[in-house]
């Protein structure tokens, strides 16, 4: 659990703010989301299945190379 201490002449709002970036940073609000119902195993297996196909595609079109589209640069005109 995140904690944070008041400085001398420091305002709540302050505090406040410094404590919500504290628990945002150590994963609190993900946690409790998660644990908010429960998931069956098989769900989870497929949830976690498809995040890694997801990251995995992410990953391959990043290092595609970009088509290139001549010299002009713009789309090709239709001859008639």
């Amino acid at each position: 659990m995140p904690s944070v201490s008041a400085k001398q002449n420091e305002h709540s709002d302050n505090v406040i703010r410094r404590f919500k970036r504290a628990c945002e940073k150590a994963g609190l609000l993900t946690e409790v989301k998660k644990r908010s119902h429960y998931i069956k195993p098989t769900k989870q297996r497929a949830q976690r299945k498809a995040a890694a196909i997801k990251r995995h595609i992410k990953k391959r079109l990043k290092e595609m190379p970009i088509p290139s589209r001549g010299i002009r640069g713009g789309k090709a005109k239709k001859k008639k």
